[in-house]
C-alpha cells in the first residue's frame, strides 16, 4: 500500500505545523480575517487539525460538520471563489514556507480544490 499524502508529510507533527502558520496568515489577510471574527480558534485549529489528519489520509476522529453545513453561515456573509482562491493561496504559502516538496504541495491543493463547491454552497 502506498503511503498517504498524510504520511508523506510527516504525519501529526506536519499537519500541526501546517495549521498553525496557515491560521497566522489566514488571520493576517484582510480579504478573508472577517469571516473569523468572534470564532473560538482554539476550536478552528483543532477541528482543522482533525479534518486535514482526514482529507489527507491519515487517522482521523474528525467528527464535525460536513463542509457546505460548516460553512453555510459564512456563504450567508458573502463567501465566494475570491475568498476560496485567498485561502488556497494562504495553504499553498504554508507548505512552501515548510519546504513541502512541490509534488505535495499539489496533491494537498488538489484535495482542498475538491471541496470548493460545498465550502461556497454550489
Amino acid at each position: 500500500m502506498s503511503e498517504s499524502l498524510y504520511e508523506k508529510l510527516g504525519g501529526e507533527a506536519a499537519v500541526n505545523a501546517a495549521v498553525d502558520i496557515f491560521y497566522k496568515k489566514v488571520l493576517d489577510d484582510h480579504r478573508i480575517n472577517r469571516f473569523f471574527e468572534n470564532i473560538d480558534m482554539t476550536k478552528q485549529i483543532a477541528k482543522q487539525k482533525a479534518f486535514l489528519t482526514l482529507a489527507f489520509g491519515g487517522p482521523s476522529d474528525y467528527d464535525g460538520k460536513d463542509m457546505r453545513a460548516a460553512h453555510a453561515k459564512l456563504v450567508q456573509m458573502g463567501l465566494d471563489d475570491s475568498h476560496f482562491d485567498a485561502v488556497m493561496e494562504n495553504l499553498g504559502a504554508t507548505l512552501v514556507e515548510l519546504n513541502v516538496p512541490e509534488e505535495l504541495i499539489g496533491e494537498a491543493a488538489a484535495i482542498a480544490e475538491s471541496t470548493r463547491n460545498d465550502v461556497l454552497g454550489k
